[in-house]
């Protein structure tokens, strides 16, 4: 479920928003989906020993044109709703890169399951992203 984007160097100092899933959800239009019913808005995170408490992660999705014209096997896209879809979490300081995808990790298995959930004839397609917002 994860690929990987080359985060951005490590900036010292202050909170930071960090995305640590990207991607997008799809369905088609007719059909009668409200993610509501099957994702979270928040996500609570292991947090690595020796750091204090972090916020929960959020989940975020939005309606957006579709991003391609057509997918992998040649069907359009048009008649699809699709939503970019985020995970991302505040953290007081900017953690190392490693624990990053530690929470990335963490943050994809918790939604696979809910993911694997919702109607057939929903797709997605996330990966590990790591920048900063």
């Amino acid at each position: 479920m994860l690929c990987g984007v080359s985060p951005t160097e490590p900036q010292a100092g202050g909170r930071a928003a960090i995305r640590l899933l990207q991607g997008y959800i799809w369905h088609a239009q007719d059909a009668d989906v409200d993610l509501e019913h099957f994702l979270p808005r928040e996500l609570d995170l292991p947090t690595p020993p020796g750091l204090a408490e972090q916020e929960s992660a959020h989940v975020l999705w939005d309606t957006v044109n579709p991003p391609f014209a057509f997918f992998e096997n040649g069907d359009p896209t048009a008649s699809q709703v699709f939503y970019q879809f985020t995970v991302l979490r505040v953290y007081d300081e900017r953690p190392d890169n490693t624990e990053l995808h530690e929470d990335a990790a963490a943050a994809s298995q918790a939604l696979g399951p809910l993911l694997d959930g919702t109607p057939e004839g929903v797709g997605w397609q996330l990966w590990e992203d790591l920048r900063e917002l």
